[in-house]
């Protein structure tokens, strides 16, 4: 059973539920990285909730968030049920889009080479994850997804907001499987 407010792939996003989380627009960019990763972490741990692998993503536009997402690969026996995927196409039905030019994304852990795939393919404007991911971590760590030059389209990153929090969740989660 889906909570109130996770859209159904039926269904977009309530525009003006997303407009809740809208930050004043004083705040600095550093103000927001961490308010917004706040959120993403909140998705981790609705993850981690479900037994899934805790990774949360949180995209935002025009100060609002539009769509958000847990890893959801072992509830749905889906390979592709990432955190990013999920947050990605609730975004465009939330913004009846394609692609979500001008919009940031917060990610509790570097995305991997195919969220990376998709979030070039959306044209988003900033990435911003928490932890890296030495083993599949696509933006940073074994490639240069979201910054090649040879891209049509690159994407501002940054890294290590709220890392300790994220860190914490995924090492919660892997002691956990021991």
């Amino acid at each position: 059973m889906q909570a109130a407010d996770t859209p159904s792939p039926s269904r977009p996003a309530d525009p003006a539920q997303a407009r809740r989380e809208v930050l004043p627009e004083a705040a600095t960019t550093q103000e927001r990285d961490l308010a917004y990763m706040d959120l993403a972490l909140d998705q981790a741990r609705a993850a981690l909730a479900l037994d899934e692998v805790p990774i949360g993503t949180v995209i935002v536009a025009g100060g609002a968030v539009i769509g958000r997402g847990h890893n959801r690969t072992r509830t749905r026996r889906d390979p592709t049920a990432h955190a990013e995927l999920i947050a990605i196409s609730e975004a465009a039905r939330t913004l009846g889009a394609q692609r979500l030019v001008g919009a940031s994304v917060y990610t509790t852990v570097e995305p991997c080479f195919m969220c990376a795939g998709a979030l070039s393919h959306a044209r988003v404007e900033r990435v911003v994850w928490a932890v890296r991911d030495p083993k599949f971590g696509g933006c940073a760590s074994l490639g240069s997804v979201l910054s090649d030059p040879r891209m049509n389209h690159r994407a501002e990153i940054a890294e290590g907001v709220r890392a300790g929090e994220a860190r914490a969740l995924l090492q919660e989660f892997f002691r956990s499987k021991r």
